[in-house]
């Protein structure tokens, strides 16, 4: 082999193992808390659970979100198709998955009971949810009491 080619290649060996290092360097997020926006879509995250927004729809994980080492993760919780506009208080067992990788998560949230998806969603740590029209997000834990009605 001419030692042209010899130091060409080695020269894209070196290129190639930096941009793998640079890419998988610093530690990744395995902990998800704070708040996750996207176009019409947020997620936020705190060390008990985490509150998830897609549309005019809204759900909560029965825990705190823990991504393995690769940034996957998978949590059941509970999901409300109908929250808007009128709430039915439907809540659906459902499965949040998804991974992160830097400061993005792709988030899909499937309902156990029927197989119905919703997402995948891109969403970014640090920034805020844009939600468009739908005024029903809130904070996790945090539910509108129902109204009783008096005869």
């Amino acid at each position: 082999m001419p030692r042209m080619r010899i130091l060409e290649l080695t020269g894209i060996l070196a290129a190639a193992l930096i941009l793998a290092c640079a890419s998988t360097s610093g530690t990744p997020i395995t902990e998800v808390s704070g708040t996750w926006g996207g176009d019409d879509a947020g997620l936020i995250a705190t060390d008990t659970s985490a509150h998830v927004h897609i549309g005019c729809t809204l759900g909560d994980t029965k825990g705190k979100i823990i991504a393995d080492l690769d940034g996957h993760f998978s949590i059941s919780g509970t999901y409300n198709i109908d929250a808007y506009p009128i709430d039915r208080g439907i809540l659906h067992p459902a499965q949040f998955s998804g991974v992160i990788i830097g400061r993005t998560m792709t988030l899909t949230v499937v309902l156990t009971d029927n197989g119905r998806q919703l997402g995948p969603v891109t969403l970014t740590l640090g920034k805020e949810p844009k939600m468009g029209p739908c005024p029903i997000c809130r904070r996790p834990g945090e539910r509108k009491q129902p109204t009783v009605l008096k005869r």
